[in-house]
């Protein structure tokens, strides 16, 4: 047998071996999802839009330690804050560029009380850059909307953390 006839018989039976598996796979189900309508499952560490917790007696947990500010990259977090009456501090302001944002997460991983999460939500797309600069208020908004979610999350990643 000559080189080229030996390449040939290789090339035919490899195209037989990958007709098969074509074959194989129509019959499967389908991986594909109608994706507006259809929302696949997200994991516990997505990185979706960013939200403030608060304790379960209503107050916010930011204790305003400004680590997030700090450890952010993008430089996209600034806090503003003041000293209560018992000597803890709370912030009086907490913005969050969300132009500027990567959604690296690290925010969320040196925050000391769980303050600031990023959420379940990855569809904000919004008609002016202006909606895009959360306050305080809308943070916290969005951490009562999605509690229950939020803290599954933490929960269902404490082991890794």
């Amino acid at each position: 047998m000559t080189f080229l006839r030996i390449i040939k018989i290789i090339t035919l039976f490899e195209f037989i071996k990958a007709l098969f598996i074509a074959i194989k796979e129509i019959f499967k189900t389908k991986k594909t999802i109608n994706y507006p309508f259809e929302k696949g499952k997200i994991g516990p560490r997505a990185r979706g839009e960013h939200a403030l917790r608060r304790y379960p007696n209503g107050e916010e947990r930011c204790i305003a330690c400004k680590l997030c500010e700090a450890v952010c990259p993008a430089q996209a977090i600034t806090i503003e804050s003041e000293q209560r009456e018992d000597g803890s501090r709370k912030p009086t302001r907490y913005d969050i560029d969300m132009l500027k944002c990567i959604y690296c997460g690290l925010c969320e991983e040196s925050c000391p009380v769980d303050a600031i999460v990023q959420g379940p939500n990855f569809e904000f797309a919004t008609e002016t850059r202006e909606e895009l600069y959360y306050n305080k208020e809308k943070l916290l908004d969005n951490g009562d909307r999605w509690e229950k979610i939020l803290a599954s999350n933490i929960k269902a990643d404490r082991p890794y953390r």
